[in-house]
């Protein structure tokens, strides 16, 4: 948007279909940047301040169909722009590093994709209303199986999308895969079936790389 300042600090995503470890990463990636004495900010989407987290409680929870796909899109997009408004922007503006668990391109997945071909919905309301993409987008890859049995042995209240099975989890993979094709100059994507500690490493050199060239 217009009316948006410029950004000092560094803005990272964290994408990927359920059960990925996209959230796993982004944690590791946040402690290793504070041991280097960088200030980091940790959120995720939706949620990340006082009432986007509020909306988080009424899309994740309950029956997966109470809400229409344009509906839900809305809901998102006043998550996001208030996480945006409270959080995300006003550390940037101090020049801290936001590692974001999810951000609009989630949002391109799930609802414009696996709810209707509703991502020019999606897409407009983001120049709308957000106008504010990351620096850099991690996406943690992996086969789509794998990704929902650990999705859900975690056994939360939050299984929205979990439960439209391993179906959504492929097109989800292919589609943030495609995202990455669409946007390469801030996606680099991840094999996330290794080891968590390999994994981590190549997030660490892959950030550790982005800084040293916008320091």
């Amino acid at each position: 948007m217009s009316d948006e300042p410029a950004r000092k600090g560094l803005f990272i995503s964290f994408e990927g279909i359920d059960g990925s470890g996209k959230s796993t990463q982004a944690r590791l990636l946040a402690e290793q940047l504070r041991a280097e004495g960088h200030e980091v900010v940790l959120t995720r989407e939706p949620g990340g301040s006082p009432g986007a987290e509020e909306i988080r409680a009424l899309v994740l929870q309950g029956d997966p169909d109470r809400w229409s796909a344009k509906t839900e899109i809305l809901l998102f997009t006043a998550a996001r722009r208030d996480h945006l408004e409270r959080t995300i922007q006003p550390a940037l503006e101090a020049g801290k590093i936001v590692i974001c668990d999810r951000f609009a391109d989630s949002t391109r997945m799930y609802q414009g994709l696996s709810r209707g071909d509703l991502r020019e919905v999606v897409d407009q309301l983001h120049s709308l209303m957000i106008g504010v993409e990351p620096d850099l987008t991690l996406l943690i890859d992996m086969e789509p199986g794998q990704g929902l049995s650990r999705a859900l042995s975690r056994q939360t209240v939050e299984d929205r999308f979990e439960e439209f099975g391993e179906d959504l989890q492929v097109a989800m993979r292919q589609g943030f895969l495609d995202l990455a094709e669409e946007f390469p100059d801030r996606f680099v994507v991840v094999d996330g079936g290794r080891e968590i500690a390999a994994v981590a490493t190549d997030v660490q050199h892959i950030v550790q790389g982005k800084l040293a060239t916008t320091a």
